[in-house]
């Protein structure tokens, strides 16, 4: 009997205190539910995603839209399609090296007698320069005029290596032509496309211009996609440091290797 009252005036005390407890000023009432405390490792993280493919896609039909009707011919008709793709996925992927909304573009399928390079601005999706003629690489065709067949990455080739390619930094080049020594503005570049042209600094493949490139005709190179030398002089500036360079064949690998990321 006695463990009984002692007992119950001890859950009647807890009671008192918990009653009284409300009317305690400041005191706020205990929660029914305490939600779990998550240790570091189980709290959720915030990702920021890579921008969907969604994304990548409504870009390059935006920029098809804009430039298609305008760059004709092509040799290809996914031509643009690769470029395009090319350039906004690299930019999505390396957006600090894209520092200039610049591509130069140019259409290896097409003879070195049809004006085959253009410069456009993927900003506002308009040509600022072209068409012109550019010239390919000795290696890349058997005649002095035509359309380029061959294209390598290798050292010693003189031929085109197609792809992706990112415009670094200016310099003075000297080149030879019909025995002579002549002087031009020079661009030098990086590629970017693995296999294609990733050997394209060290080999010494650059933009520049060349007296064997006229408005109507453009003989080869070493394997540079050579323009005028007036034009080079104006363009090439714009595209230093940040601009990138696409140079387009239709390839079977070139097609199915398009950088994707």
């Amino acid at each position: 009997m006695i463990r009984e009252y002692v007992k119950n005036g001890l859950i009647g005390m807890a009671a008192l205190l918990c009653v009284a407890s409300r009317f305690v000023p400041g005191a706020q009432p205990a929660p029914l539910f305490s939600p779990p405390v998550l240790m570091a490792a189980e709290r959720p993280s915030v990702t920021t995603d890579k921008p969907s493919d969604n994304m990548l896609a409504a870009k390059i039909d935006s920029a098809l839209r804009a430039l298609t009707s305008a760059v004709r011919p092509l040799s290809h008709p996914k031509a643009l399609e690769t470029a395009f793709r090319s350039y906004f996925a690299y930019m999505n992927s390396h957006p600090s090296d894209v520092k200039k909304p610049l591509l130069y573009f140019v259409d290896y399928g097409l003879p070195s007698t049809e004006p085959r390079g253009y410069v456009f601005n993927m900003n506002t999706m308009s040509i600022v320069e072209g068409p012109f003629t550019v010239a390919h690489g000795r290696g890349s065709s058997a005649s002095r005029y035509g359309v380029p067949t061959r294209f390598s990455n290798g050292f010693g080739s003189a031929m085109t290596s197609l792809g992706l390619y990112v415009a670094q930094e200016l310099y003075r080049f000297t080149g030879h032509a019909g025995g002579m020594t002549y002087s031009s503005v020079g661009l030098r570049l990086q590629g970017v496309t693995p296999g294609s042209n990733d050997n394209a600094r060290a080999r010494g493949v650059v933009a520049h211009g060349a007296p064997y490139v006229s408005a109507t005709k453009a003989g080869r190179s070493e394997g540079c996609p050579a323009m005028e030398e007036q034009r080079a002089e104006r363009v090439l500036p714009e595209l230093a440091n940040g601009g990138m360079v696409f140079l387009f064949a239709p390839e079977s690998q070139l097609l199915a290797t398009a950088i994707t990321e």
